[in-house]
């Protein structure tokens, strides 16, 4: 096994044992030869949450109870500037901010840390999660190379910090309580693909998405049912599932989905006993076309796969998503088929209806 793959296992496992997230930061940091590693998130209110490395943590204590949280640039600097990638904060700043940057002169560096490398994106339902890496004086800043390392474990450090910020960091003791804790609509499957248990809020989605004879997991859209069920197939087969967020359009009033399969690895097996994978699914909004961080975020798109998937939201031909992007038509022809892949859809009709619903809150029409 790669040791990618181990890391990825310790997030998701984390994910579900709050317990474990110390470990798994210092797992990540490793990767990278970080000095420190950590996850927080800001929800519509404005609190914080984290998890983090202990030698930092005393740091982000004191930052989240200052009045230095509402006035860091970190998070919507890298939204802005990095949507889709790990950055180092001297990317983010001109050298005059950078030298005067009150968090790194009452936070990082008192703290004995000089670098940093982080990642932020906001979910659908508004709230940031960043994720930080931090190396003490006299260490090397973070290279290319490290960034490329990061990107790549990118959508697992994503997804397991996105489970975090909806459990906001507690402890899941149970099958029930966990999908109670979630807030979303959620079920537990089993080693064998079955629903082990749902929540209300899913059994609320019948007919859209429910449990048949079998105690098997049906979504009503023929293309959606046909990913998530081998989405499932590939857990049971131990296998990395091709796509893990699946859009599930909306019809006749009703808003278009996104059911994300979620693995339940290691220690967390023994609180869901013969449990594989968490289903969640949310609701994407209703206005302008998607903003391009969610394209990514949801579907682990590139960038520039993100644009055109955003051109053909707003109802334009690959011969237009072409030419406003200064590439050629079989360039936009290839990211669109990879795009359609990637979202499980088969006409562009279809990706067109998915695309329509997805916006971030907050963004207004047109996101960014």
């Amino acid at each position: 096994m790669r040791a990618e793959d181990t890391l990825a296992d310790r997030l998701y496992e984390a994910a579900m044992i709050p317990e474990m997230w110390e470990d798994a930061c210092g797992a990540l940091a490793a990767t990278v030869g970080s000095s420190t590693a950590s996850i927080f998130t800001v929800d519509t209110l404005g609190k914080h949450r984290f998890v983090t490395t202990s030698n930092i943590a005393d740091a982000f204590g004191a930052f989240i109870e200052s009045e230095h949280r509402f006035n860091n640039l970190r998070p919507i600097r890298a939204m802005e500037r990095f949507p889709f990638s790990f950055a180092r904060t001297t990317d983010l700043m001109t050298p005059e901010e950078y030298a005067g940057d009150a968090i790194n002169r009452d936070f990082i560096h008192p703290h004995g840390m000089e670098w940093e490398a982080g990642y932020a994106f906001q979910e659908p339902t508004g709230h940031i999660v960043v994720i930080s890496l931090m190396r003490a004086f006299g260490l090397a800043h973070f290279s290319v190379d490290d960034l490329q390392t990061l990107n790549r474990l990118k959508p697992d450090i994503a997804r397991a910090a996105y489970m975090a910020s909806r459990l906001s960091f507690k402890e899941a003791r149970s099958m029930t309580q966990t999908l109670s804790m979630l807030g979303l609509p959620a079920a537990v499957i089993g080693d064998a693909g079955q629903v082990l248990v749902t929540n209300p809020e899913l059994d609320a989605l019948t007919p859209r998405i429910r449990t048949v004879a079998a105690n098997r997991l049906i979504v009503d859209n023929p293309g959606a049912r046909a990913l998530l069920e081998d989405a499932i197939a590939r857990y049971r087969g131990q296998a990395q599932p091709t796509v893990q967020s699946v859009p599930i359009p909306g019809y006749d009033g009703a808003p278009p989905l996104i059911a994300h399969l979620l693995p339940i690895r290691r220690a967390a097996r023994d609180i869901f006993s013969r449990a594989m994978a968490l289903l969640a699914v949310t609701e994407v909004a209703q206005v302008g076309p998607p903003d391009m961080r969610v394209l990514c975020g949801l579907f682990d798109l590139t960038p520039a796969e993100a644009r055109v998937a955003r051109g053909m939201a707003l109802a334009q031909t690959p011969e237009m998503v072409a030419a406003a992007l200064g590439v050629s038509v079989e360039t936009a022809r290839s990211h669109l088929k990879r795009i359609m892949r990637k979202t499980g859809t088969t006409r562009q009709a279809e990706l067109v209806l998915l695309l329509s619903g997805l916006s971030t809150p907050g963004t207004g029409p047109g996101g960014n």
